[in-house]
């Protein structure tokens, strides 16, 4: 299973982005998918995540500005960051938990893509 993220980039303060993170190889289903992110000297956290049923969840700095979705049609989760601010500028890694079977499942990470947003 791998993941690969796209969509990352420089933008001033105030614009947006749009993330793309396809999921590939052998899946029976995906389970949770999110965004999470670290900046410079921080720990990596959970930006947003969306279940298999479609229900988000966000952290306190990003709601309303960010919108976390799916589909599951093409093993795809997307993250639209408007209104984006300096301290939004961080390495953003997409995760998912990919059941290979009916009941193996494991947590999968993507290989990150900076966001870098200009004052």
């Amino acid at each position: 299973v791998q993941l690969q993220a796209f969509g990352g980039g420089l933008v001033q303060a105030g614009g947006s982005l749009r993330l793309s993170c396809v999921v590939s190889g052998r899946s029976f289903s995906i389970n949770d998918m999110a965004w999470y992110r670290q900046a410079p000297g921080k720990q990596r956290e959970l930006v947003a995540k969306v279940n298999s049923g479609g229900r988000t969840d966000y952290a306190d700095s990003v709601k309303a500005r960010f919108t976390i979705s799916r589909d599951n049609a093409k093993n795809t989760v997307y993250l639209q960051m408007n209104t984006l601010k300096p301290e939004d500028t961080a390495v953003y890694y997409c995760n998912a938990v990919v059941y290979t079977t009916a009941i193996q499942r494991a947590s999968y990470w993507g290989q990150g893509t900076l966001v870098t947003v200009s004052s």
